[in-house]
């Protein structure tokens, strides 16, 4: 895992196999916000653990507690690599959905100063979702970059979608005022992005993003869930 710090986190990948695939930007603040999420565990407890790089760290924070202090703990997870980094941590994992954690934590791409908050570039929003809704506290992991004026103003609205109706979706989100949309094209092969529940991902730009998006969108046939996290509650670290 490359950081914007110089830090060489290798020993942090999940397996050789499967690690961090981009550079940690605000490497230093996420850092601080994983040691602060550790030291909120207990013996015992059970825990959420969502995506991205944030969450991600302070899995591996808490996991350094459980090895130095043989604490006995388990998690339900959002994401393929936050799962991969738990079984090479030896934390033992229950199925997501069948559990209601103490706890969880997740990041976020943009937290507006109505505490809204957009989230999706792992494209696990259907599963983050469920997790969010099971958790009987989130803590949301973000560095200062985060806070934005307007919600939708560096990313798009991420919008999870049955391959049978990314055409369909698309024509519907031009009618509801999106500026432009666009199919989420994976990097690392051909063809577009796959979700954790097997999905495509469409990307929708939108000059505002009025509360009660997120429902509106969800009621468009085809249309699984949303980045836009509407009606949860979080607390801010």
């Amino acid at each position: 895992m490359a950081t914007d710090s110089g830090d060489d986190l290798s020993t942090w990948y999940a397996s050789a196999a499967l690690h961090w695939p981009t550079s940690v930007t605000n490497f230093d603040a996420k850092m601080e916000v994983a040691e602060r999420i550790a030291e909120r565990v207990r013996d015992g407890a059970l825990i959420g653990i969502g995506s991205g790089s944030a969450t991600y760290m302070a899995l591996w924070a808490i996991g350094q507690r459980v090895r130095s202090e043989s604490l006995a703990i388990r998690i339900v997870t959002a994401s393929y690599e936050t799962e991969a980094a738990a079984l090479t941590l030896g934390i033992p994992i229950l199925p997501l959905g069948s559990v209601q954690p103490e706890w969880g934590v997740d990041g976020a791409d943009e937290v507006d100063p109505g505490g809204r908050v957009l989230k999706g570039r792992g494209g696990a929003m259907f599963r983050e979702k469920i997790l969010w809704a099971t958790c009987r506290h989130i803590y949301l992991a973000i560095d200062p970059s985060k806070h934005v004026e307007r919600l939708g103003q560096d990313f798009p609205v991420p919008i999870e979608v049955d391959r049978l109706a990314v055409d369909l979706v698309g024509r519907a989100l031009v009618a509801a005022g999106a500026r432009s949309w666009e199919l989420r094209i994976a990097g690392g092969k051909d063809g577009p992005v796959i979700t954790e529940s097997g999905n495509l991902v469409i990307d929708a730009w939108f000059e505002e993003i009025p509360q009660g998006l997120s429902g509106q969108l969800k009621a468009l046939s085809g249309v699984i869930e949303t980045g836009l996290f509407e009606g949860y509650k979080c607390e801010i670290l």
